[in-house]
């Protein structure tokens, strides 16, 4: 498993439009609103903060719901089924696809951050330690969520439905800014918004949010399932 772990990170570190859209894309935006905001807080959080946070989150969830657009190339392309013609085991597959996505998470957490330091975001070592375990560890979510839509869209509609779903899950979590009102009254339940919700919480000293941990453990093991149910489902239809 291993080695199909690493297979898959080099590959995906290779493309050109991982590295714009989990990278440089949420990068490009983070600095933006820096500069826009600059000193303004919302909810007692500088807004530097509050989007060096919410863009880190974003380039995550960007590169674990693009899980679903290699899947469906590799159904498409035939090399699924290759793969189950020989001795791997089918969840060995499905594993190293949700750790893969994990780890290229990775890039856009630590630049993000990085730029953050660099304009001005300060905070003690064990914060930043915090804020980047939770952001990297909620990854997990939606890198089942890839996996699942990667056997629920076909091959040909997978990248607008993932931009899509994408979009629609950052607007209501507040990535691209706050929630409030009726928005939140309906946004306070979607997984995005759980996830900048825990990344949040070093900030204000407190280590864990337990209502966020456990909304999000509850998205995880829907995700999971689901993509177990889709992949047990795309192989009887081959």
């Amino acid at each position: 498993m291993s080695q199909l772990i690493r297979l898959e990170v080099l590959r995906v570190l290779r493309n050109r439009r991982y590295l714009f859209f989990t990278v440089v894309f949420p990068a490009m935006m983070f600095f933006f609103y820096a500069t826009s905001f600059k000193n303004q807080t919302f909810d007692g959080i500088s807004y530097k903060t509050y989007y060096m946070v919410s863009m880190a989150t974003f380039g995550t969830l960007s590169a674990s719901l693009n899980t679903a657009m290699r899947i469906s190339l590799e159904r498409k392309s035939g090399w699924t089924r290759q793969l189950r013609l020989t001795a791997l085991p089918g969840w060995v597959y499905v594993v190293s696809k949700v750790i893969a996505a994990g780890v290229v998470t990775l890039p856009s957490v630590l630049v993000v951050f990085g730029l953050g330091a660099v304009e001005g975001v300060h905070f003690p070592a064990s914060t930043w330690l915090g804020m980047g375990l939770a952001v990297w560890a909620g990854g997990f979510v939606f890198a089942a969520a890839g996996v699942a839509l990667g056997y629920a869209a076909a091959p040909d509609t997978v990248q607008p439905i993932t931009m899509v779903a994408m979009m629609a899950m950052a607007f209501l979590g507040g990535s691209w800014f706050p929630v409030t009102g009726g928005l939140k009254t309906v946004g306070q339940y979607t997984p995005v918004y759980l996830y900048n919700e825990l990344a949040k919480y070093p900030v204000n000293g407190v280590s864990v949010g337990a209502s966020q941990v456990v909304g999000l453990a509850a998205y995880l093991a829907v995700f999971a399932a689901l993509a177990a149910w889709l992949y047990q489902r795309d192989r009887k239809t081959v």
